[in-house]
């Protein structure tokens, strides 16, 4: 008999994981305690903007014309319960107000909700990231409350999804991790992931913990090697270097690669800051604090490229933002999104607004989430009309219509043609030919 799948929670991950169970041919039903989320979903409609995602969710929610059927979706744990063999756990693990660590919060009462209606065998698959630790933790808890006891087992299953392409990572994923503590939890898995398995994706079984730090250690990895090459950044300026060559050169080390070796205005999101901060936090809570120490350097060094950002565009319009127009383009973290948290980009808008600059933002597909989050500030409809009048213009999100924009169009309608590149993505010899000043970080005299 063909495995019946839900899904808890139904944000970014969750709406993206249920979508893609569905497309891999099995009966899914999610669930979210927000019912205005739940009847957006149920009309084939995503909270957030990521390619591909409403249109797969529309190919199977059911009540759709011309869909499968095979995904539902509901507020109720008790039908959840009812209905699945393997309950898929995805909701939110934010970084606690005021501290580092992980807010487990979400996670635990996802579990307690659920736990009550397993009266069959089941699987629960945790793959929120969490410390490492809680899934232990979490299968004593399970056990303890549902009312089929050990029936009841725990796997762990990080997710590594990128914004932006999560369908693919998700249907076509890099790895499947999995944490599990017996054999039926690793052939049940196996059955949910048989498709990509298939097509060679590896299958990586471990114990709980080591599935734990699978996903923060990956996170942190990614982290240092963007803030080594920012670090690198800050030499050049210092030293008349080119960063973006310095990247190439060392890039061609196959040990190295060519990755993540793009200096700018550094990372951002929800999962990076966050994550790198709760390992830490975790590191700390086990004795082990000294290993991670280097992960504060890490953090400092992306936070400081914010300011160092704003220090070029202070500089650029004489020294102070007062009177001065500053066109930025760009709000959400990483281009192909609508996630304004943790945004650099917005976080150097903010920081030059509070300083006096009248800022006017643009950004094709964050407008609405920037708004929300920052109110204060102007905002465009168009990469060309955040420019009017400008005495600077700030590119810092990689978009690919900010790297397709004419910058002769731009110069016609600016105050003053500068731009500072943030991002490293704009060609210089285009913006100069058509009578821009170019600065872009870590390149001082490029």
């Amino acid at each position: 008999m063909a495995l019946k799948i839900t899904v808890i929670g139904t944000g970014y991950l969750g709406a993206t994981h249920a979508a893609a169970m569905a497309e891999l041919g099995f009966e899914v039903l999610g669930l979210d305690v927000q019912p205005e989320k739940i009847e957006m979903l149920r009309r084939g409609e995503v909270p957030m903007y990521e390619p591909g995602l409403e249109e797969l969710l529309r190919r199977h929610v059911a009540g759709i014309e011309g869909s499968t059927g095979r995904l539902r979706f509901t507020t109720s744990y008790e039908e959840v319960g009812a209905f699945g063999d393997v309950h898929f756990v995805c909701v939110n693990t934010p970084q606690k107000h005021g501290e580092y660590a992980c807010d487990m919060s979400y996670v635990e009462a996802a579990f307690d909700a659920l736990a009550p209606h397993l009266t069959r065998p089941a699987l629960v698959v945790g793959k929120s990231t969490v410390p490492v630790g809680s899934a232990a933790r979490l299968a004593q808890r399970l056990t303890a409350a549902a009312p089929v006891g050990a029936d009841a087992e725990l796997a762990w299953n990080p997710e590594f999804l990128r914004e932006g392409l999560a369908v693919q990572d998700t249907l076509h994923p890099d790895r499947i991790v999995v944490g599990v503590a017996g054999d039926r939890a690793e052939a049940l898995l196996r059955e949910v992931y048989a498709t990509p398995i298939a097509e060679g994706s590896p299958f990586v079984v471990m114990d709980y913990p080591t599935a734990e730090l699978v996903k923060t250690s990956a996170n942190s990895f990614l982290a240092t090697k963007i803030s080594f090459i920012n670090a690198m950044a800050e030499v050049c300026e210092a030293a008349d270097g080119d960063v973006v060559k310095l990247a190439e050169a060392i890039g061609h080390d196959e040990r190295i690669g060519k990755k993540f070796l793009r200096a700018g205005i550094g990372f951002g999101g929800g999962c990076l800051p966050k994550d790198i901060r709760a390992f830490m936090a975790r590191a700390g809570e086990l004795g082990a604090d000294q290993a991670l120490t280097f992960l504060r350097e890490v953090d400092s060094i992306n936070m400081r490229r914010r300011g160092h950002m704003v220090e070029l565009a202070r500089d650029a319009v004489g020294g102070s933002f007062l009177g001065k127009r500053v066109a930025v383009l760009g709000a959400t973290f990483k281009p192909d999104s609508d996630d304004v948290r943790d945004s650099p980009a917005l976080n150097v808008a903010g920081q030059i607004h509070l300083q006096g600059g009248q800022v006017t933002v643009y950004d094709p597909k964050g407008m609405v989430n920037a708004e929300r989050l920052f109110p204060t500030l102007g905002y465009a409809e168009s990469a060309l009309e955040a420019v009017r009048g400008a005495h600077v213009v700030l590119h810092l999100t990689e978009w690919r219509e900010f790297r397709e924009l004419d910058p002769a169009v731009l110069a016609e309608v600016a105050t003053e043609r500068r731009v500072l590149d943030g991002r490293n993505a704009l060609d210089p010899a285009l913006w100069r030919k058509a009578g821009w000043t170019y600065r872009a970080l870590g390149r001082p005299n490029a």
